[in-house]
């Protein structure tokens, strides 16, 4: 299934697929950073998350996180979350059922390799997935995380994201950002701006545990 829509996802969508993460449980904000960790973006991010002193989920690839072990591990170090993003970021509505197990095993192998963690969250990549993708993460005790809140950050384009948060920020949001490099020159403008936003509406950033229970 294709869900490329912007900002924020139809109910129905929602409805259809309720065992998704679409919003925070506990009318916090969840910080989310997509496709990491890359040595151009994710020391970055994590020094702006530290000055805000907001927790936040890194969705992993799993080829980045081969190469970049050290900063999947001060990821962790920082009090952050890591989830299952696929080995190497390919489209589930692409693969045979047996790629899109081999895609989530093998980053779920990698992460408990490199870091000593095992995933309990999973977002696929671009947000496409199918219908077989739920019985797949229940085979892997992985829970499904979507959004509530696209930032389009990826686009390099602040004005993009300053509009989306004016648009669609609430007290529940799932929001996405990126750890990458295409979205690696605007992303601390953005995480400020989504502090800042979030701080002007009187709302809250919660952690990963008590925000998707």
């Amino acid at each position: 299934m294709n869900l490329n829509f912007k900002y924020n996802p139809p109910l129905i969508i929602k409805k259809l697929f309720g065992d998704f993460y679409w919003t925070t449980s506990n009318n916090k904000i969840l910080l989310t950073f997509d496709d990491g960790p890359t040595v151009e973006a994710t020391d970055l991010i994590l020094k702006t998350l530290d000055e805000f002193k907001i927790k936040a989920l890194f969705f992993c690839v799993g080829q980045n996180v081969e190469k970049n072990p050290e900063l999947a591990n001060e990821i962790i170090k920082q009090g952050h979350t890591l989830g299952n993003h696929n080995y190497r970021h390919r489209q589930l509505i692409k693969l045979s059922k047996q790629e899109q197990i081999n895609e989530i095993k093998k980053c779920n192998d990698v992460l408990l390799n490199k870091t000593g963690i095992k995933p309990i969250f999973y977002r696929p990549p671009y947000g496409k997935f199918n219908l077989s993708t739920n019985k797949f993460l229940k085979k892997f005790e992985l829970r499904n995380v979507m959004w509530s809140l696209l930032t389009y950050d990826f686009k390099n384009d602040f004005n993009l994201v300053k509009y989306s948060v004016d648009k669609h920020l609430k007290s529940n949001s799932i929001v996405v950002l990126h750890d990458s490099i295409k979205s690696k020159n605007i992303i601390v403008d953005s995480i400020n701006y989504v502090a800042e936003q979030a701080a002007k509406k009187g709302l809250s950033f919660g952690e990963t545990a008590e925000c998707l229970k």
